[in-house]
């Protein structure tokens, strides 16, 4: 029996849900990289970068391969790099909309304190 496939999207996004497996994903659209490589500017435990690696791995996102004594990881399709860029443009959309959201929120607030004071009061009247 498949899998619908709004729950295989459901599922390919939570195995983006954790900031290693992204930075890793991010690193490798350069192209391949050695797990050393990775560890270098990942600054994690090596057995936290083989547990991602994995899992990235297993839901065919990075494929790996030997290349002498170095283990490499390359991403498996470029439509890997095509969804982190669509995230990237997603996260500038939103967040430049809550900016002006906030900025507008501020300008309402402070018209509506100045409205509901007044005019200052004069001295001496």
């Amino acid at each position: 029996m498949s899998v619908p496939l709004y729950q295989a999207k459901a599922e390919l996004f939570r195995t983006l849900g954790h900031p290693v497996r992204i930075r890793v994903l991010e690193l490798l659209q350069d192209g391949p990289k050695p797990v050393r490589d990775l560890l270098a500017v990942i600054e994690v435990e090596p057995s936290n970068l083989s547990q991602q690696l994995a899992v990235l791995r297993r839901a065919g996102m990075v494929t790996s391969y030997r290349d002498g004594p170095l283990v490499m990881y390359s991403l498996s399709t470029p439509d890997v790099a095509d969804l982190l860029a669509a995230g990237r443009r997603i996260l500038g959309t939103v967040l430049t909309d809550r900016d002006a959201l906030l900025d507008e929120l501020r300008t309402a607030t402070a018209t509506a304190t100045a409205t509901a004071d007044g005019p200052p009061a004069r001295p001496g009247r």
